[in-house]
């Protein structure tokens, strides 16, 4: 299936589905409309298939197979077309156009439209992100609303839970691991919370909510998910306009993991004392528990529950015959997992008991039932609604690629599988047992086994060569290699072998055997333990114990450590949080920071870990993974990869897509791969933080107004025009469509379609577009028609007519300005022509955001792994690089720099510059190029806002008639943010002369 499945090319767009792509605008950007390249069903989900058992040789029973080869006799499969049906409906309802047909409240659909449509700053939400939050929203508030083709799909849901969950109803997500669930946790929280505020009598709504994680790890990385953390998803990712977020400040959002749902005693009493005292009730009650675990809430009713990695949280089914066959390390491991699920669950149903439930919403990469819950293993949690698997994300460029043996020069076998693919079929047996640590028994690591030596020698030489690339390419952190192992005692040995370790010897003494990975060394040539370790050796018992991180360490790495403390410190509002933070506090932070520049992990190289890893990491710079462990699911094959999966980079390409990334991966027995090519690593692009130099070049900073809008005062005399070059409007087939178009039927004589009938006279023409003006440019809103300007508009737009400001180019006629957009158009280029002649005498004055007047470049700082780039000059820039559209603002960046009148410049990216102009009707944002700050001899410079501009198309000319009618003068006769001018270069090879020729036209005033 898989074979078959990668001849298909991967589509690397992050906006649809797999066989969909979004179709781009004129600049690039994706917009609503999603073109079809194959159906959705097409695709079939890999589903995790359960270990081999033996069974004896008997009639077996009929295998409902849904046909793709999936189900056997111990495990029916079917990809429960209920998902696929919902998956539809939410398609249709997507496609209405009128928001008013989609039966949601108002808010619902405010954020549905930002969702969708929203220009977002940094990365916009995923288009699978965006579907998972739609079907939550459908069915809760459109499918109750349909009758019975919406109730169907309740009942299947609860009838689900009711089987599994009887107390409950759930609704599962299935995301692909790196599909961003914590995204869609915080779009839920949006929905459901600006309802509740603007509709708090609503049952179907709540702003009180439960997050439970499976661990600590997860527990602090969800803390985005607050409204007032400093990196809160709802600004941070602006997943809500800017008017809801006082809204999504009224949640009260509680984020913990399961393990606080385990009852404690209240009295400690003992074994004597409790039968003297007739067993007396000393664990404390449910609601005692609740009140402990979220304090915030109490009070509250109908609160929503969302479950991070949920198929941790199921109620066990009592084992049928054959599911009760684990053993060893499998059934200790099951036991485990279902003492985990019991305790959670039952943590949920106290609260439905005690407080009422709105919804429990689980999200998971693997909604699965786990290996000895009583359900066939690898078992789709059957109430899940939304399904985006892993095998979707990779065609989608969502994730990385993986890379798995295919081949390899050992002959013979039971099997064509290479024996690199599934490494631990192969030395399992000659690991240590868990436990066998504590005996010393055979655990010298440099007497591991070879093949075992062999795979970690293979994998970090092709991590050698990667290493180097990064290193080359100036990226500041180091990939990362991962080891996955099955208990504490086999990772330990890998650690030691990798890293280097002290044996002792017979006299008492101890001898260095340093690392047999030489970037993977945690000691110096001379034998000293390096300050900042390379390889990390993670396991519960010393995140328990506390004694991973030695006391060198914290005294080198003190300045991230006190980082880490003022991070505390502006989450919780407690000073002292930070002083008493632990030795297992900072494991954590550097688990949790591998990767990230500056921070506590920044050095880590290669990860040792038992089942840590399996979730909850989501470092992004892992390229190699070695499994060394049994692999009995595709399940756990799939948790596993997955923590290598995480793109590094999200820039787009100039096609609109992901560029591919790779993980290259040993002893993973993962089925469901594209086939490998052979090909040297590839170096990932280098990612850089643009920001502002402070206090360096403080003196460099530029402001600017914040324009929202402009007010025109007209004259009550006579109105005049001042016609430009850019009051010329091009009638072309590209701007009005086609003027021919032939029809042929299969038999028969052809017909020409032509727009000739369209010619009108020049005084029809004339009256409709001095009439547009009048009604649609100079009326205020509500206000009659200003009657007596007639005249005077007819008159203008004469001389625009007679002085061949319209041109009819291919085959176009003048009676096509009578299209509204046209006319619209038209008038635009006729306004901005009348208010650029009143310059000087009714001022245009701009209109300023209330809450944000004023911006600077005091504020840029965002990353990026875009190419062309400019390193700025510090005496020219506050900020120290440019991001580059194209190579010709390169070119003006050395052009502004070499010029000596240029006291300082700044490229318009995340600066928050923006125009609103009128695209004809439609109000519109424009983003200029630059800031050029010019020396002309006065106490302030003159601000020049420069775009490079290569074509000019029709919108090009209204920025630029918007920059010089209305932004200038209207920026300047506020009086408050000194003196600009606009500026357009268009010609790449002229821009130096054309640059020269401006400054010198602009008078140099003589100082006194």
């Amino acid at each position: 299936m898989s074979d078959q499945f990668f001849e298909r090319p991967i589509l690397n767009s992050p906006y649809a589905y797999p066989g969909q792509h979004w179709a781009l605008d004129e600049d690039g950007q994706p917009t609503s409309e999603i073109v079809n390249t194959r159906r959705r069903s097409d695709l079939i989900t890999p589903v995790p298939k359960p270990k081999k058992r033996k069974s004896p040789r008997e009639q077996t029973s009929l295998v409902l197979d849904a046909g793709d080869g999936l189900s056997t006799a111990e495990q029916e499969y079917n990809p429960t077309p209920i998902i696929n049906e919902i998956r539809g409906y939410v398609e249709t309802w997507r496609a209405l156009p009128n928001p008013d047909q989609w039966l949601v409240t108002p808010e619902t659909a405010r954020l549905l439209q930002h969702w969708r449509h929203h220009q977002f700053e940094g990365l916009r939400p995923f288009f699978c992100q965006v579907e998972a939050a739609e079907t939550i929203i459908w069915l809760t508030e459109v499918a109750p609303k349909m009758g019975a083709r919406g109730a169907k799909f309740w009942e299947h849901i609860r009838g689900a839970n009711e089987q599994s969950n009887p107390e409950l109803v759930r609704l599962a997500l299935k995301l692909a691991t790196g599909a961003g669930k914590t995204t869609v946790m915080a779009m839920l929280i949006a929905w459901q919370t600006v309802n509740a505020v603007r509709h708090p009598n609503s049952k179907m709504f709540s702003r009180g909510f439960l997050i439970v994680a499976p661990g600590i790890t997860i527990k602090d990385r969800l803390r985005v998910l607050m409204p007032n953390d400093p990196e809160s998803y709802y600004r941070h990712r602006e997943l809500v306009p800017n008017d809801m977020i006082g809204d999504i400040e009224r949640a009260k959002i509680v984020i913990t993991n399961y393990h606080a749902f385990k009852r404690r005693e209240e009295m400690a009493v003992s074994r004597v004392g409790r039968a003297l005292l007739g067993n007396p009730e000393t664990i404390e009650s449910e609601g005692k528990m609740l009140q402990r675990v979220m304090p915030e809430l109490m009070g509250m009713k109908n609160i929503v529950v969302i479950n991070d990695e949920a198929h941790h949280c199921y109620r066990e089914k009592p084992q049928s015959d054959g599911e009760g066959d684990l053993k060893g390390e499998d059934k200790a491991e099951a036991k485990k997992n279902n003492e985990a699920a019991r305790l959670w669950i039952s943590g949920i149903e106290a609260i439905k008991r005690k407080m009422g439930l709105q919804g429990v919403y689980d999200l998971s990469a693997t909604p699965f039932f786990l290996r000895g819950s009583g359900y066939a293993e690898g078992t789709l949690f059957p109430w899940t609604v939304s399904d985006f698997s892993l095998m979707d994300a990779i065609e989608c460029g969502i994730v990385k690629l993986p890379r798995v043996p295919i081949a390899d020069n050992l002959p013979g076998g039971d099997d064509d599988m290479p024996r690199l693919r599934n490494l631990w079929e192969h030395i399992g047996k000659q690991m240590p047992k868990k436990g066998r640590g504590k005996s010393g028994v055979g655990l010298d690591p440099l007497k591991i086994q070879p093949l075992l030596h062999t795979a970690l020698e293979a994998l970090y030489g092709h991590y050698e060569k990667t290493f180097d690339l990064w290193a080359a390419s100036g990226i500041s952190v180091p990939p990362v290699f991962i080891v996955v192992c099955n208990n504490t005692s086999t990772s330990k040995v890998v650690y030691d072998f990798i890293s280097g370790f002290d044996r002792d010897n017979d006299d008492g003494s101890t001898t260095l055997e340093n690392g047999r990975l030489k970037l993977f060394r945690n000691y110096d040539e001379h034998g000293n333990r390096l300050a900042r370790p390379r390889t990390l050796l993670i396991d519960s018992e010393q995140l328990e114990s506390g004694e991973a991180l030695d006391k060198d360490f914290r005294e080198m790495a003190a300045d991230e450590i006190d980082r880490f403390r003022r991070e505390i410190v502006e989450r919780t509002g407690d000073a002292r949080a930070g002083d008493s933070i632990t030795d297992q506090d900072l494991l954590r932070e550097v688990m949790n920071t591998v990767g990230k520049q500056g921070r506590l992990g920044e050095s880590i190289r290669c990860v040792v870990s038992v089942s840590m890893l399996t979730e909850g990491w989501d470092a992004n710079t892992v390229t190699h993974i070695l499994g060394v462990r049994a692999f009995g699911t595709q399940l756990l094959c799939e948790q596993v990869v997955g923590r290598g999966l995480r793109r590094q980079s999200y820039e787009l390409n100039e096609e609109g897509l992901f560029d591919v990334e790779y993980a290259d991966i040993l002893g993973i027995p993962f089925n469901f791969a594209a086939k490998p090519v052979i090909a040297k690593p590839a170096p990932p692009r280098e990612t850089i933080r643009v920001q502002a130099i402070r206090p360096d070049r403080d003196l460099l900073e530029i402001t600017f107004p914040r324009v929202e809008g402009y007010r025109v005062e007209l004259p009550e005399e006579r109105l005049t025009a001042k016609f430009g070059p850019d009051s010329v409007l091009e009638l072309t087939p590209e701007l009005v469509g086609p003027s021919i178009t032939k029809n042929k039927g299969i038999v028969g004589a052809d017909v020409d379609l032509t727009v000739e009938h369209l010619e009108s006279r020049p005084s029809t023409i004339l009256f409709h577009l001095a009439k547009h003006l009048l009604y649609n440019k100079y009326r205020d809103p509500g206000d009659a028609p200003k009657m007596h300007l007639f005249g005077q508009l007819k008159r203008i737009a004469r001389e625009w007519l007679d002085g061949g400001y319209l041109k009819c180019t291919g085959g176009t006629y003048p009676g096509q300005l009578l299209y509204q957009e046209i006319a619209d158009r038209a008038a635009e280029r006729i306004k901005a022509a009348i208010t650029e002649s009143l310059a000087g005498e009714r001022p245009v004055k701009a209109i300023l955001d209330p809450y944000n007047p004023t911006g600077s470049t005091h504020f840029v700082n965002f990353t990026t792994s875009k190419e062309t780039r400019w390193q700025t000059d510090p005496r020219r820039c506050h900020v120290n690089w440019v991001v580059c559209d194209g190579d010709w603002e390169a070119e003006f960046c050395r052009v502004a720099e070499a010029h000596p009148r240029v006291r300082a410049y700044v490229k318009n990216q995340n600066l928050g510059l923006e125009v609103p102009y009128l695209a004809g009707a439609v109000a519109r944002k424009y983003l200029p190029d630059f800031i050029v700050q010019i020396d002309d001899g006065h106490p302030d410079p003159l601000n020049l806002i420069v775009e490079i501009k290569g074509f000019r198309g029709e919108d090009a000319k209204d920025k630029a008639n918007t920059m010089r009618a209305y932004w200038v003068p209207g920026v300047n006769n506020l009086g408050k943010f000194g003196r600009w001018a606009f500026a357009e270069f268009t010609s790449v090879y002229e821009i130096e002369a054309e640059f020269a020729k401006l400054l010198a036209s602009i008078p140099v005033r003589e100082m006194a």
